[in-house]
């Protein structure tokens, strides 16, 4: 039996803005409290989620001494605009490939009866990816990227899949498959609707808020949980971070924090998952370390698939200035592909040609990368390119 597959990695400009505002709610009436956004007034309103989506089109220039220059070749910049946009949905191709063998795994265990071979894929795992998943689903749908929200569509599809066999063969509890049944479906019909425009204001801040703070509750439990037994087991983790986050959400929504507080709780459901999706290789490499002997159970096929669907993001990532994006799928693309065959090459599990021609291969995309970008915005060098990613520009 093969090992079980751990949730693939979908990963992702610097948190997008809330897609409304409350400005024509009263000022001191206790709805326009309530329902207060978590950003500043500074927002664009909702009515702009109803525009099609476009393709980034050449920055604007101000007429000022200090304003980036105008783009050498704007035809460049557009080409690489749909370029980066193709390679973030053949991104698709090696995530299902990641994820299918054990739906069908799974599907002939049920078949034959042997329910137990289920037990051996994690359901809190899974549950913890399919998290992940939904909230950056969100983060794509309220910028629009399409590509991406194809990528995280497929990714809570797919993950509920297996959580569905899982609950089949009683290896998941029966309430938890039904509450998670739940949220997925609320969260696929709102992503949906907000996309397209059609959600009211106020439930989409709701489903902020539910993704904020239920992510902020799992993230310190999975980091605490990967190093048991070494530290005691305890739930109080979860628990400590998820009253804290409900508290600055609900202070957000009172209007007691500053406009910066207001944005950075506004920015935890993102940078949440992409850390919760961050920490998984790093649990990986952490039982690799702690047995040796495990790290012959995993599939470098695999590995390479969890490479190339990550790497395949960063271009885009990288063009549309997006440092969360980038963090993530740079993160994912070192360490949960690369790194674990990097460990793989260590203890003699691949040869020798095919960790350095892998090497070789991401060292060449990534270059390739910010070479096109600096040819595409015109920059003097890639450093450049880089320092906007980081600092903006």
């Amino acid at each position: 039996m093969s090992s079980p597959s751990v949730p693939s990695l979908r990963l992702p400009l610097r948190p997008a803005p809330a897609p409304f505002t409350r400005r024509a709610l009263a000022a001191g009436s206790p709805r326009a409290l309530l329902l207060k956004p978590l950003a500043s007034c500074q927002h664009q309103p909702s009515l702009l989620l109803q525009q099609p989506r476009r393709r980034h089109g050449p920055p604007p220039v101000a007429a000022t001494v200090t304003s980036k220059p105008f783009l050498k070749d704007p035809k460049k910049y557009q080409e690489w605009d749909s370029v980066t946009a193709k390679f973030a949905g053949a991104a698709n191709i090696p995530f299902l490939l990641l994820q299918l063998p054990q739906i069908v795994l799974n599907a002939r265990n049920l078949l034959a009866g042997n329910k137990t071979a289920l037990f051996a894929v994690p359901w809190l795992g899974m549950l913890t990816g399919l998290l992940g998943n939904l909230s950056l689903l969100s983060y794509f749908a309220k910028k629009r990227e399409t590509e991406a929200v194809i990528v995280q569509t497929l990714g809570v599809i797919s993950t509920y899949a297996v959580l569905v066999q899982l609950a089949m063969a009683e290896s998941m509890p029966v309430p938890q498959f039904v509450a998670t049944s739940v949220v997925v479906a609320a969260g696929l019909v709102l992503n949906f609707l907000n996309y397209f425009g059609w959600l009211p204001g106020t439930l989409w801040l709701l489903w902020e808020d539910f993704i904020t703070v239920g992510g902020l509750a799992v993230l310190p439990q999975v980091m605490w949980s990967t190093f048991v037994p070494f530290i005691p087991n305890s739930v109080l983790p979860g628990i400590i971070s998820g009253s804290l986050a409900l508290a600055a959400v609900a202070m957000a929504r009172m209007g007691k924090l500053s406009d910066a507080g207001a944005k950075f709780v506004g920015s935890l459901s993102g940078w949440t998952a992409t850390l919760l999706f961050m920490w998984m290789p790093v649990a990986q490499m952490w039982t690799n370390y702690l047995n040796p002997s495990n790290i012959k159970g995993l599939s470098a096929f695999s590995m390479l698939l969890a490479m190339l669907g990550n790497g395949l993001m960063i271009p885009r990532a990288v063009f549309i200035r997006d440092l969360m994006w980038f963090t993530g799928s740079a993160w994912a693309s070192v360490l949960q592909g690369w790194g674990n065959l990097a460990c793989m090459y260590c203890f003699g599990s691949i040869s020798r040609e095919f960790f350095f021609a892998t090497t070789s291969g991401l060292l060449l995309w990534l270059g390739f990368t910010l070479w096109r970008d600096t040819i595409a915005y015109g920059n003097s060098s890639p450093l450049t390119s880089l320092k906007e990613l980081f600092f903006g520009k």
